[in-house]
């Protein structure tokens, strides 16, 4: 069996980081979903920082760029 050649090889991996640039994308939109559901739950975003031992800017920064509702 012959070996891919190194640009083959190359095309391969960016299209295999694409995909899981695409899931992470993807993922970091459906936390910041449940991050939202949790603060309607908890009452707000520091008790989901609380609970989730984040701080309250990294759980609000998420809300905010990952979710437009």
């Amino acid at each position: 069996m012959e070996t891919p050649t190194w640009r083959d090889r190359v095309r391969a991996e960016d299209e295999l980081l694409e995909q899981l640039e695409a899931q992470a994308e993807q993922a970091r939109r459906r936390r910041a979903r449940a991050l939202k559901a949790g603060a309607k739950e908890l009452g707000s975003v520091y008790a989901v920082a609380k609970d989730r031992r984040l701080s309250w800017t990294a759980v609000a920064n998420a809300i905010n760029k990952y979710t437009t509702e």
